[in-house]
């Protein structure tokens, strides 16, 4: 296909399937409002995918197996694909594939900006590029699509943290194994300086009620999301999500106890979107519900 009939796709439009496959996909990120990332997950029938320019990275992971026809140097290959296979696919790039049979997988669609964002503290951003991988084994890879598949089942509107999270550790993750210059992600030890800590505990709490992004707090202490991220996890133990996620709960215990509030107005003091994913996550803190926490009390 001649260049100028490409087709330019920005995977962050949730129409944009129409262009592309034959079934949208089963559980896509995009009613989520996630941003650093985005996840579908695809069950399709035999299809082709028509030569274009996607304006994210794409990981997929095989959820299956099948066998694919890739388009490279003008002529088609066969490539057999099982279960927990991995393909890496830059930005900008134009593959062009076909599948006799039916395909099960998930794509992962990274934002360029978070990587080059992570690429940043390194080296310069602009001479880094993303090796591509048409089939390799990866068990990082894998467990953060499934964890993000996971998340967005159980409690997508209440997910963007997570998500974001994820994206900074895909990001460093194809930064130190697949790009052109490796192992130049510092190792980053020693955890916050305890002013910094204060300064980040501090905004957490202040902010439970509202959607706390890591960027956000990462420019409280004036670093980048990955180095933030990093140092916090060896200051606290857990990463800045869990953490979050464990101050809410702690707040919604507390807000319980005073039976001043309902459940419905608690859950929104502490930043939850649904009252179904509150009462998930509560029960997984302290194996019971809000409900029968306030009752016992």
């Amino acid at each position: 296909m001649p260049e100028e009939q490409q087709l330019n796709i920005d995977l962050t439009q949730e129409d944009v399937w129409q262009q592309l496959v034959l079934n949208s996909p089963m559980l896509s990120s995009y009613q989520a409002r996630w941003d650093s990332i985005n996840l579908a997950y695809h069950r399709q029938p035999a299809h082709e995918l028509p030569e274009c320019c996607f304006a994210q990275h794409i990981i997929t992971i095989c959820a299956g197996q099948f066998e694919v026809r890739l388009r490279r140097d003008g002529s088609w290959q066969r490539e057999w694909y099982t279960y927990g296979d991995v393909g890496i696919f830059p930005s900008q790039q134009n593959p062009s594939a076909r599948c006799d049979k039916g395909a099960e997988f998930i794509n992962l669609y990274l934002e360029p900006r978070n990587f080059a964002r992570v690429a940043y503290e390194s080296v310069d951003a602009d001479s880094v590029e993303i090796v591509p991988q048409v089939k390799t084994r990866d068990p990082m890879i894998q467990q953060i699509g499934w964890q993000l598949k996971t998340e967005l089942e159980s409690g997508g509107g209440d997910s963007r943290l997570y998500a974001e999270s994820m994206a900074t550790a895909l990001s460093a993750h194809l930064l130190q194994r697949y790009s052109v210059k490796r192992s130049i992600i510092r190792d980053y030890t020693g955890g916050l300086p305890k002013h910094k800590l204060r300064e980040a505990i501090a905004y957490i709490n202040e902010h439970l009620d509202q959607e706390l992004r890591l960027a956000e707090m990462a420019t409280v202490v004036e670093m980048s999301p990955h180095y933030f991220a990093t140092l916090f996890k060896e200051s606290t133990g857990l990463a800045p999500h869990q953490y979050v996620t464990k101050c809410r709960i702690e707040r919604a215990k507390l807000l319980l106890a005073r039976h001043e509030l309902s459940i419905g107005e608690i859950l929104q003091k502490v930043g939850f979107k649904s009252q179904s994913h509150f009462t998930r996550v509560f029960r997984q803190y302290t194996a019971t519900t809000p409900k029968a926490y306030r009752s016992a009390l």
